[in-house]
């Protein structure tokens, strides 16, 4: 199996996680100039942009080290242009979680990090 159907896999997962956990979903895999979003939810008041990251194993050391300070910047432009192309307006509630899946386990973190230029 290749990996981008793998990743599509993964994601399915992690939207089906996060909906189960009282997400609504509104867009996935939504793609802007600077990144892509995973998934983009509303959790409550906040709009959560999630991140899903993927191992097969831990042998490597686990999925948490994947995501790089240029990833954050790049997933924080993404979720401004995001915002001004749907017309949400820049005060409400934003939160950054990501949800980490090795082997068969998966775990959400929210507001795994902050906005960032």
């Amino acid at each position: 199996m290749n990996r981008r159907k793998i990743g599509r896999e993964q994601e399915t997962l992690a939207t089906e996680f996060v909906e189960k956990n009282g997400y609504r979903i509104l867009n996935r895999n939504y793609w802007c100039p600077f990144s892509e979003l995973d998934i983009v939810a509303k959790e409550g008041e906040y709009l959560c942009f999630v991140e899903v990251k993927y191992r097969k194993n831990d042998w490597y050391g686990g999925c948490e080290g994947a995501i790089s300070m240029k990833k954050i910047r790049n997933m924080c432009q993404c979720a401004r242009y995001y915002m001004a192309k749907e017309n949400i307006p820049m005060d409400i509630p934003v939160r950054f979680d990501v949800i980490l899946i090795v082997g068969e386990k998966l775990r959400l973190i929210k507001n795994a990090f902050s906005y960032t230029e």
